[in-house]
């Protein structure tokens, strides 16, 4: 159960994508301490454990370290525990998301290589593990995933999980080269938040509703 540098930003995912889930879940509808913390632990581990079946690296780290759940857990508490301060959170739901987002997509992709994937899997596994577990809270309180409605969520991702297979195959690995495609993909994700800039959509379509 050895801490690597991949395992720090993956169980710093784990939280940002925790508190997201259960704030959005405060926000969206009422439910009780065990709907709330389910909902959070749900957002965080699902994308890392959909990775982890598609790179069959099993059992999934979520099974094997008992962080990623007491990590989980915990920000599904911190953010029930908050949720009488919900109607000043919405920015910060945004800025977790985009977190959670960015390490995710890092580290997913980084997952892929480090197990002999090729580049354009990895960047697909990164995607995957970054959108995966707020695709499944959004379906659970009966919302359009963002990932398929909202402004720039999927690009940001994709952008991000690019980057840190790019400088691999660079060989500028390290922690630069990781943070820096982290930080990308979350500038992108904030900026499209901000100036709610969008992902182009099929002429005529309805402009997307707010989550």
């Amino acid at each position: 159960m050895a801490t690597t540098a991949l395992v720090v930003l993956d169980l710093g995912g784990t939280f940002a994508f925790a508190l997201n889930g259960a704030l959005t879940a405060l926000r969206a509808t009422r439910l009780d301490i065990v709907g709330v913390v389910t909902l959070g632990m749900i957002t965080a581990l699902g994308g890392g454990t959909i990775r982890d079946l598609f790179l069959d690296s099993l059992p999934p780290a979520t099974f094997l370290d008992w962080r990623y759940l007491a990590v989980a857990a915990g920000g599904g508490l911190i953010a029930f525990a908050s949720g009488h301060h919900l109607e000043r959170i919405n920015g910060t739901i945004n800025v977790l998301d985009a977190a959670g987002l960015s390490l995710f997509a890092v580290t997913g992709a980084l997952k892929a290589t480090g197990l002999g994937f090729g580049p354009a899997q990895a960047v697909i596994v990164g995607a995957i593990t970054a959108v995966g577990g707020g695709t499944i809270r959004d379906v659970l309180i009966r919302r359009v995933p963002s990932v398929l409605s909202s402004g720039l969520y999927a690009v940001p991702a994709l952008v991000g999980a690019t980057a840190v297979v790019v400088a691999e195959l660079l060989g500028a690995r390290g922690s630069v080269a990781t943070v820096g495609a982290a930080v990308l993909c979350f500038v992108i994700r904030m900026v499209g938040v901000h100036f709610d800039v969008n992902a182009p959509v099929p002429p005529g379509s309805p402009p997307p509703e707010d989550g």
